[in-house]
């Protein structure tokens, strides 16, 4: 079981330590938008360079805090009767959730994410417009991994939610999606 939950935590790690670097790029993001906005509506000056940097730094953000988010339990839940359910049974939702919703469709776009990104990066792609960012591959490979840190989160929230299920003396329940409270660090 330590194993186990040993494996879960140095996931965790990784997706938490990338959630925070990704989440420092928020400040540069919002005072690109507010120089973007004062330019074109103030000056009248539209620059593709800004607009690009300003969809990279979201990607960016966005992108190294997915695991993050689902690590910390903040995403978005559909089923309404989680909270009213046993932590066994949550621990099952969540089992079910990741090999059936969150496996098969994070694996494939991720796997192609990576071949997006392999194709850009041979092609050494940039921005179609004059004035744009070049090395447009390295968002793409941003993107790639982003998707796959996910995935590997949800093998850290798997091994976690099984571990809690074969426990043979029902120790506390795993703090991501069956019992929050103590995940955060």
């Amino acid at each position: 079981m330590r194993s186990i939950n040993s494996i879960a935590h140095k996931i965790e790690a990784l997706s938490v330590a990338v959630g925070k670097v990704g989440s420092l790029i928020l400040p540069l993001l919002i005072l690109t938008i507010l120089i973007n906005v004062i330019l074109r509506y103030v000056f009248n000056i539209g620059l593709v360079e800004l607009e690009e940097v300003q969809w990279h730094l979201n990607a960016i953000v966005v992108m190294s805090c997915l695991a993050y988010t689902y690590q910390a339990d903040e995403h978005i839940r559909v089923d309404i009767l989680h909270s009213r359910f046993s932590p066994k049974r949550r621990a099952w939702v969540e089992i079910l959730g990741i090999l059936f919703l969150l496996f098969p469709y994070v694996i494939l776009v991720s796997w192609h994410a990576w071949g997006i990104a392999s194709y850009s990066w041979s092609l050494r792609e940039g921005s179609p417009m004059p004035s744009g960012l070049p090395a447009r591959y390295i968002i793409k490979g941003v993107m790639a991994l982003g998707l796959s840190l996910l995935a590997l989160q949800g093998v850290a929230i798997l091994l976690r939610n099984v571990a809690f299920l074969i426990q043979p003396n029902g120790a506390s329940a795993p703090s991501t999606s069956v019992n929050k409270g103590t995940h955060h660090e």
